[in-house]
C-alpha cells in the first residue's frame, strides 16, 4: 500500500499497476449508481454501506505501470 504499486490479474492477463486515490466525486457517483443498479434488489442494508462516504473514500484508479 505504501508504494501504491501492485500487480493485477484477470483471466490470463497480468499487469503491473499504480493505485491512485479517486478524487472526482462524479466518478464515485457513477460507480454508486452502477452498484445500486446491480445490487439494489438486496436492500439497503447491503447497498448503503458500500456507497457510504467511508467506502467512497477507498475508491482507487488503476494505471498501468
Amino acid at each position: 500500500q505504501a508504494s501504491r504499486r501492485g500487480r493485477v490479474r484477470a483471466d490470463s492477463v497480468e499487469a503491473d499497476v499504480t493505485f491512485i486515490p479517486e478524487t472526482d466525486p462524479a466518478v464515485n457517483d457513477l460507480l454508486d449508481a452502477a452498484y445500486r443498479a446491480k445490487y439494489g434488489r438486496y436492500g439497503g442494508s447491503y447497498v448503503e454501506p458500500m456507497t457510504a462516504a467511508g467506502a467512497r473514500a477507498t475508491t482507487l484508479r488503476l494505471f498501468p505501470s
